[in-house]
């Protein structure tokens, strides 16, 4: 799926990502994907996102988090 980051609290750890047909998931900084494990693992809000969905038990969740452009975002 393409979504774009509507909010995402560094400090925290999560926020949410709004999907192309407009419903809001849930993203951790746990399933953000970085080219390294070294890499750090965050999101800035407005920018666009690739993602898959995870059924638990508080509802669906965004895994697998792939920044599209993340050098226009630092």
């Amino acid at each position: 799926m393409k979504g774009t980051v509507k909010w995402f609290d560094d400090s925290k750890g999560y926020g949410f990502i709004q999907s192309e047909d407009n419903k809001e998931y849930f993203v951790h900084w746990q399933s953000i994907v970085t080219i390294s494990d070294n890499q750090r693992k965050f999101l800035v809000a407005e920018e666009e996102v690739e993602f898959e969905l995870i059924d638990t038990d508080k509802g669906e969740q965004a895994i697998n988090v792939v920044r599209v452009n993340p050098a226009n975002y630092r």
